[in-house]
């Protein structure tokens, strides 16, 4: 592992100019691409001390072994330039939101002596008029297909068009009338561009004028009796209606926008978004990637507007851009979007209305996104069977750890200290055998003493559970089960792997409490947030896994479901002590009656919805008594909110301090 210092530029040798840089490992690889409106001061935040560094960029130096720079004129030139290193070098540690195809379009070739229609994908050409994009290519030939009945256009390829040419004789399509043929000379150049335009003109969203066009037609021709033509017409208008129906409008006043939402949490980013063109969705695309640097929401944005729109042509980019939150230098990337399209591009957060609705599902489809990423991620057998593989190996392991047990502390101040014990067998939840821990024998805010108390009081009964059991043999192997009742014993299985959340000291605490019990056949280690590094006792460095190593992952997984499990228990004791607080003064409820009372309503915030009639409906509480409850409540609610308003001077309206 490289140091820092070892390749940091000498002082005053970067200059204060825009430009971007490059990291490089020790074999000369790009690990790392970035801009700066000043390459000293973006550069200098590198080589401070690596405890005040984010994990993930302090991961970043300490494996890179040098850094040069380019200085360019403006950030619009900085960030053209950043995108072309990113795609030439892919560096490992820049957010990647990896696609294996291009954006597939309608392409008509309006260039043509007879234009052709056809799904395309890749560069675009000149004399070539496009409508899109699509997410399916598929789902573009099914609207096709549907359309050339009203339109019947050339569809063919220039070979099987000039083969029809010669033989006098139309293709398929022509006998099914879904194609004029132009081949043959049934309709002439002008009678083709005709049909052509009005093709375009409906997938540019003219459909009104079209559609009430037909429906007059179809209504003359019944009419006049010529029921042939208005049963033709009426088809062809069934047609139209079906093919709108593919695309749904979404934004009354037609805008062109691409609305673009992401979910993350600390391990992955999933981004949606929905192509909107004339007010109607035209398609929709997806990605998950893998966090691999310190950014928030707004730098995640930019990284994917820039990886979005920094190879695409001029046509694929909207008048106007829909996000989460604004990038940090969205007005540069505005510049750079106008500059690259011809006209204005405007980046912003909807706020209220459609746009804000639109976004909103687009959000929902992102989560779902990335849930279901995760599921199939974790239910992969190979996928999990090299985790646990990589996780002994990576910590020496005489055998694969098929059970891992992990815990984490929580508390507030000191407050309400609690501790939870989450397990995964086979690299999957085993969320039945999850436990919740209250710490009581530590004063205050100790984690190191907190996690050496929860460690014993597991093991200690681990101990008692395994003295009162017997041994089964069963068809999946020897079962501990209760004696008396012949009931499996879950709690009286001894992990393969504990894993407590946090570096050595909490990987000490844990070990000496194992060691005090006399436990010395199980394995501990830690994995600390700050770096992601995991941490076995006694030892002076970290083990260092892989960044896209499948056994970190499982590792972190373990980690984070074992800090929800604990905040979760924490939040409701919190909530419970507050409710138990505020109702102390309440004549003639006791201890029993206040118990009652939260486990009737579950939360404090339904017992602040819930009316004195539904109070006193709880056994042991009458209608005095619940109205004395509602008044404690409002009281309590009263006072939180005064004490929370900012103390004014109603003479001259300044805000004081406190």
């Amino acid at each position: 592992m490289a140091t820092p210092s070892s390749y940091r530029p000498a002082p005053g040798s970067i200059p204060t100019q825009p430009g971007v840089y490059r990291f490089r490992d020790a074999k000369g690889r790009v690990i790392y691409v970035g801009k700066a409106k000043s390459l000293r001061a973006r550069l200098s935040s590198y080589f401070q001390d690596i405890g005040n560094l984010h994990p993930r960029t302090a991961t970043m130096v300490t494996t890179g072994a040098s850094v040069e720079w380019t200085v360019v004129d403006t950030e619009v030139e900085a960030l053209q330039l950043e995108y072309s290193w990113i795609k030439e070098f892919d560096p490992r540690f820049n957010v990647k939101y990896r696609d294996d195809k291009s954006y597939p379009w309608l392409a008509v070739t309006v260039g043509d002596e007879f234009p052709r229609v056809m799904v395309g994908r890749g560069a675009k050409r000149r004399g070539t008029r496009y409508f899109g994009p699509y997410s399916h290519a598929w789902a573009i030939r099914e609207t096709v297909d549907i359309l050339l009945r009203v339109f019947p256009m050339r569809s063919c390829s220039n070979g099987v068009f000039k083969r029809s040419s010669q033989i006098g004789r139309p293709c398929l399509l022509g006998y099914i009338d879904k194609c004029s043929a132009p081949c043959v000379g049934n309709v002439s150049e002008e009678e083709h561009r005709r049909i052509v335009d009005d093709f375009c003109d409906f997938m540019g969203g003219q459909t009104k004028p079209f559609m009430a066009r037909i429906r007059k037609e179809m209504y003359a021709a019944s009419e006049a009796l010529d029921f042939e033509k208005a049963a033709r017409l009426r088809d062809d208008l069934g047609a139209l209606e079906r093919a709108l129906e593919k695309q749904a409008v979404v934004l009354g006043d037609g805008a062109d926008a691409d609305v673009i939402a992401l979910v993350e949490d600390p391990l992955e980013v999933a981004v949606q978004i929905f192509y909107v063109r004339g007010g109607r969705i035209r398609g929709q695309r997806g990605w998950v990637a893998d966090r691999t640097d310190e950014g928030g929401t707004p730098e995640l944005v930019q990284d994917f507007l820039l990886q979005l729109y920094g190879g695409e042509g001029s046509d694929s980019i909207p008048r106007e851009v829909l996000v989460p939150a604004l990038p940090p230098d969205h007005d540069v990337l505005e510049e750079l979007l106008s500059e690259r399209r011809g006209s204005k591009v405007a980046i912003r957060v909807p706020q209220r209305g459609d746009k804000k609705d639109l976004q909103e599902t687009v959000a929902t489809n992102a989560a779902q996104a990335l849930a279901l990423h995760k599921t199939k991620r974790a239910s992969d057998l190979t996928t999990r069977n090299r985790a646990l593989e990589e996780i002994q190996t990576s910590l020496g392991l005489d055998e694969v750890p098929l059970r891992i047990e992990c815990y984490d502390v929580s508390n507030l101040q000191g407050t309400e200290v609690v501790a939870s014990m989450v397990v995964f067998e086979d690299g999957l939840s085993r969320k039945s055998e999850y436990r919740r821990f209250v710490i009581r024998g530590v004063d205050g805010q100790n984690d190191v003493a907190s996690m050496h108390e929860v460690i014993t009081r597991r093991f200690k009964r681990l101990q008692d559970e395994q003295a009162r059991s017997t041994t089964v043999a069963t068809d999946s192997g020897p079962m501990l089960v209760d004696p008396e009742t012949g009931r499996p014993r879950k709690f009286a299985y001894a992990p393969s792997l504990v894993v407590v959340d946090g570096g050595p000291p909490q990987v000490a605490a844990a070990q000496q409490a194992l060691s005090e019990l006399g436990v010395n056949d199980i394995p501990v280690c830690g994995l600390a947030k700050r770096l992601e590094e995991v941490w076995l006792p006694g030892e002076e460095d970290p083990v260092i896994m892989a960044r896209t190593s499948e056994g970190l992952y499982l590792l972190q997984r373990i980690r984070d479901e074992a800090h929800r499990f604990a905040i979760t228990h924490h939040r409701g004791r919190r909530s419970k002590s507050m409710v138990e607080s505020m109702l102390d003064d309440v004549p003639g409820l006791g201890e029993v009656r206040r118990k009652t009372l939260l486990k009737h309503f579950g939360s404090l915030k339904k017992l602040r919805e819930a009316e004195p009639e539904a109070i006193a409906l709880v056994p042991g509480i009458g209608p005095r008594t619940a109205t004395a409850i509602k008044e404690a409540v409002a009281k309590a609610d009263a006072t939180r909110k005064t004490a929370a308003q900012p103390k004014v001077n109603t003479a001259t309206g300044e805000i004081l301090e406190d």
